[in-house]
C-alpha cells in the first residue's frame, strides 16, 4: 500500500498511475505464458457456439479461457502498491471488480465442466448482477450523496439531482455496462482494446476532476479523493495492453466471462464515480451497438419471427458478410478511439 512506500516520493497522482500501468502491463507480459500454460494443462478451453461462424468453429477451438484472472492479479498487485487501500473509491472498485468476476468465473466454470458454452443460466446471471448492482448502488448514494448530481454534457455549472433514484440508473449502468463488455467479446481483441480505450477515457475524465484548479477551469464539479481512481484506472489500462498481447488475433487467450462481465461493471462503476456515466454511451458506443443489436435481433424475431441481422452481437453479422476478422477489429477500435476523443473534448465545449 502506498503508506509503506516514501510517501513524500509516492504522492503525486501522476507517478503513481504512470509506476501502476508499467507494472501491470509487465506484469501480465511476462505471466502471461505461464498462466497460458497452465490454463492448457487444466484444459480450461473455450466452448465455441454451435451456431456461430464456421471459422470459429476450427480457428478457436480449444482456446484457454478465463483469462480474466490474469488481468485480476496484473491489476490488483500494483492497486495494492500504489493506492490507498482504505480509499473508499478504491476499495467499492475491488469489490465490484471481484464481485463480478466471481459471477464470471462462476459461468466459465460451468461451461468448461459442461463442455458447452451454456454456463450460468440467464436468470441465475441477472439475479446475481442486480443484488451486486443494488449493493454497490445504495453504498455509494448513503457514503457520497453528491454522486446523485448527474454532470450533463455541454452544460456548465449545472448538475441534475436525481435523489434516490440515483440507486437505479447506478444499477442500469453496471448491470448494462457489464453484459454489453460481454457481448462484444466475440472476436480476439475487439472487447480489451475498446475497454482499453475507454478506460483511458476515464482515467483523463477522474484526474481532471481530482485537481481543483482542473476542476475549476473546466467547469467540472471537483471530486475529493477520487484521485486514487486515476491510478486504479492505469493499473487497468495497463494490464488490458498487457492481456492483449496474448488475445491480440490470433488470439492465445480468452478472458471469457470471468474478465469481460467484470471489466464491462468496473467500467460503469467507473463511469459513476467520476459523475460522467451520460458520457459512457459515447465513449462506450460501440460495446452499446453491440448489446443493442442482440435486443433487437431476439425481439424481432420473436415478434416478427424475422432476424435483422444475419446474427448476433453485430460483430458476427459483419464477419458472416465477408469483412476479415482484423479489419472488424481494428476499424470498431478506430470508431471507439474517435468517440473517446470527442467525448474527452466535452471538458472544455461547455456552451450552457
Amino acid at each position: 500500500m502506498i503508506f509503506i512506500l516514501n510517501q513524500n516520493f509516492f504522492r503525486f497522482i501522476t507517478l503513481r498511475a504512470s509506476y501502476a500501468l508499467i507494472i501491470a502491463l509487465v506484469l501480465s507480459i511476462v505471466f502471461g505464458k505461464t498462466f497460458i500454460k497452465m490454463l492448457k494443462k487444466f484444459k480450461v478451453s473455450q466452448m465455441i457456439r454451435e451456431d456461430g461462424p464456421k471459422s470459429h468453429i476450427t480457428g478457436k477451438k480449444d482456446v484457454p479461457t478465463m483469462g480474466g484472472l490474469l488481468i485480476f492479479f496484473s491489476v490488483l498487485i500494483p492497486v495494492i502498491l500504489f493506492t490507498n487501500l482504505f480509499n473508499f473509491y478504491i476499495y467499492m472498485a475491488i469489490i465490484t471488480l471481484l464481485g463480478y468476476g466471481f459471477i464470471g468465473f462462476l459461468d466459465d466454470y460451468l461451461k468448461v465442466k459442461g463442455k458447452n458454452s451454456k454456463g450460468l443460466r440467464g436468470k441465475y446471471k441477472i439475479l446475481m448482477q442486480t443484488v451486486f448492482a443494488l449493493v454497490i448502488s445504495v453504498i455509494l448514494y448513503v457514503k457520497v450523496p453528491s454522486l446523485s448530481y448527474i454532470v450533463i454534457p455541454f452544460v456548465k455549472n449545472y448538475y441534475f439531482d436525481l435523489g434516490p433514484f440515483f440507486i437505479l440508473l447506478s444499477m442500469f449502468v453496471i448491470i448494462g455496462s457489464s453484459n454489453a463488455v460481454n457481448l462484444t467479446d466475440g472476436l480476439d481483441g475487439l472487447a480489451i482494446g475498446i475497454f482499453a480505450i475507454a478506460v483511458a477515457g476515464y482515467l483523463l475524465f477522474s484526474y481532471a476532476s481530482s485537481n481543483f484548479k482542473f476542476a475549476d477551469y473546466l467547469s467540472i464539479p471537483f471530486i475529493y479523493n477520487i484521485g486514487e481512481i486515476v491510478v486504479f484506472c492505469a493499473a487497468l489500462l495497463g494490464a488490458s495492453i498487457g492481456f492483449l498481447w496474448f488475445n491480440a488475433f490470433p488470439a492465445s487467450v480468452f478472458m471469457g466471462d470471468t474478465g469481460s462481465i467484470s471489466l464491462g461493471a468496473i467500467l460503469g462503476y467507473i463511469s459513476i464515480v467520476t459523475r460522467e456515466e451520460i458520457l459512457l454511451v459515447v465513449i462506450g458506443f460501440i460495446f452499446v451497438i453491440e448489446a443493442l443489436s442482440v435486443i433487437f435481433q431476439v425481439g424481432s424475431y420473436k415478434l416478427r419471427k424475422k432476424r435483422i441481422f444475419k446474427m448476433a452481437p453485430i460483430h458476427h453479422h459483419f464477419e458472416i458478410g465477408g469483412v476479415p476478422e482484423p479489419k472488424i477489429i481494428i476499424r470498431l477500435w478506430i470508431v471507439s478511439l474517435i468517440l473517446t476523443i470527442f467525448a474527452l473534448s466535452t471538458l472544455k465545449l461547455r456552451f450552457f
